[in-house]
């Protein structure tokens, strides 16, 4: 009766992850091009608190979306590949602005939205 809900709720949980990870994506980008070509945006797009949001946020995602996953099919491969992700994106807020901060959260985002895209498959 709930198995289905439940499935359900946790693939668009994991679509959202995945949404979330190309904006995160973008955001990132666009910041240092604005940022660092431009010299506009900086108040607003290295803001420390909008990082601080989407960390929250990731983690609430990716923990029910993986969390879930890996108590349906039980391969936790997507639920260590988001973790190591999130220790990234996490690192990318103790490190200096800009392009150290890029090179910590990206490649911490990709492998979240990796992580994601992994436990939708294995859930199918």
């Amino acid at each position: 009766m709930f198995a289905p809900a439940l499935a359900l709720i946790r693939a668009r949980l994991d679509r959202l992850g995945v949404a979330l990870s190309a904006l995160c994506l973008i955001h990132c980008v666009s910041g240092v091009v604005l940022v660092g070509l431009l010299g506009i945006g900086g108040g607003v797009l290295l803001d420390p608190r909008v990082h601080e949001y989407g960390l929250a946020a990731a983690i609430a995602i990716g923990a029910l979306g993986l969390g879930v996953g890996v108590a349906r099919h039980g391969r936790r491969e997507p639920l260590i590949m988001g973790c190591a992700g999130l220790v990234l994106m996490a690192a990318g807020l103790v490190v200096p602005h800009g392009l150290p901060e890029v090179a910590m959260t990206m490649p911490g985002v990709i492998l979240l939205a990796f992580a994601h895209i992994r436990n939708l498959r294995h859930a199918a």
